[in-house]
């Protein structure tokens, strides 16, 4: 990651990637303080091991750059997230996620 005055930029080479809860994470930006965090994450239904139920600790945004993920809502609703599909979940809200494909993720915790 390359870090200037106003700008952070960063490319994502193998050794780059992270272990996560499930799959792997890329982290652009972390502020450490909770208010804002961005970066990438991918995951395989290998990786996944079926549906994982999803708390939300902050409001989070994703865009999906390629997969195919099933998202269940606490109210039984289902969304289908594929390449070009873009999702908000609001801080407090438990999701169950199926990975039904190799995918891969830009989130904004905010």
């Amino acid at each position: 990651m390359i870090a200037f005055p106003d700008i952070i930029s960063s490319s994502i080479a193998a050794e780059d990637w992270e272990p996560f809860e499930v799959g792997e994470v890329h982290m652009l930006r972390d502020d450490g303080d909770g208010k804002l965090s961005a970066g990438f994450w991918r995951a395989t239904p290998e990786q996944a091991q079926g549906s994982t139920k999803v708390p939300c600790h902050q409001n989070e945004i994703v865009y999906i750059i390629h997969g195919h993920l099933t998202v269940e809502t606490s109210g039984g609703e289902i969304h289908e997230l594929k390449a070009g599909s873009c999702a908000s979940f609001l801080k407090g809200s438990v999701n169950t996620w199926t990975v039904n494909e190799p995918t891969l993720e830009f989130f904004v915790y905010s």
